[in-house]
């Protein structure tokens, strides 16, 4: 992470050696933390990091998934690779931290460990205040998978593809961030380790891991947030409607004209406020 408000550090986990940025802020409000998408990197938040509005009175709290980044790859794939071996992770880290109360913002990929976190964390002392879903339908298996995302679109089936050739690199680091395009964005799609993408969609359209929808609808004490671009290049929209949110924030779910998969880099200056209103909501609980 570019950011200078934020000190790295590494954590040897059994998914790896992982790549931590943690602003240290000494707040009583819940902590931040954000989580990147499949084949990106923390430093897609850079936007949310270098708002002070934002970060002057809250800690905020990323790190590189295993195979992305500068975190390592998994030493064990197959048990890593996959939603639950990354919220397995995530709550490891916050344990490492010393959170007691976080707030998660979760994009695409994020969103769905940051559901799979909730189970995780509920026999434990940390406490999720609210939940941030940018670009992730909630789902499982193979039917509400194929509801959830418009597999019709090319780059999708990228997204669950082992090897990348130059070309895929560049379509699959262009379509997923959006505007404006940095060069270290298509670099962080050619580092990532591919068994990533493959194994994480094998398991996520095989049915490993929460039945998200459902956690989603029956949960009553974590307060839902859904904020998706206008223009979701990757996510059908209306499948998010139709869920039965249990304690959905604002009473529906966003979206934000014009934009695409991920809103908080495209135009911060009309995501900003959204996560601000969220977190003041959060602090309230």
């Amino acid at each position: 992470m570019s950011s200078p408000d934020l000190i790295r550090s590494t954590l040897q986990t059994d998914h790896g050696l992982i790549s931590i940025s943690d602003s240290l802020v000494d707040s009583d409000k819940p902590a931040l933390l954000l989580i990147h998408g499949n084949s990106s990197c923390s430093r897609i938040f850079s936007p949310i990091i270098s708002n002070p509005s934002i970060t002057k009175h809250r800690r905020i709290i990323t790190f590189d998934l295993p195979g992305h980044g500068a975190s390592s790859d998994a030493p064990d794939p197959a048990t890593t690779y996959s939603m639950r071996g990354y919220a397995d992770l995530a709550v490891e880290i916050l344990a490492h931290l010393c959170i007691d109360r976080v707030v998660v913002l979760g994009w695409s990929l994020g969103g769905h460990i940051g559901i799979e976190m909730i189970p995780l964390m509920a026999p434990t002392l940390m406490k999720m205040e609210g939940l941030m879903i940018v670009g992730t339908p909630p789902a499982l298996g193979l039917a509400q998978t194929s509801a959830g995302f418009k597999n019709k679109d090319a780059h999708m089936s990228l997204a669950a593809q082992e090897h990348f050739s130059k070309q895929d690199v560049y379509d699959f680091s262009h379509a997923t961030a959006g505007g404006p395009f940095q060069q270290w964005m298509q670099e962080t799609v050619a580092r990532t380790d591919g068994k990533s993408r493959f194994l994480m969609w094998k398991a996520f359209a095989g049915g490993v891991g929460v039945d998200q929808r459902k956690v989603v609808e029956t949960e009553d004490d974590i307060l839902v947030a859904v904020v998706n671009g206008g223009a979701e290049p990757f996510v059908e929209l209306d499948y998010l409607d139709e869920i039965k949110w249990k304690r959905l924030w604002q009473g529906k779910c966003l979206r934000l004209e014009a934009l695409g998969h991920a809103p908080f880099w495209e135009k911060p200056e009309a995501f900003s406020p959204v996560l601000e209103s969220f977190l003041k909501d959060c602090d309230k609980v």
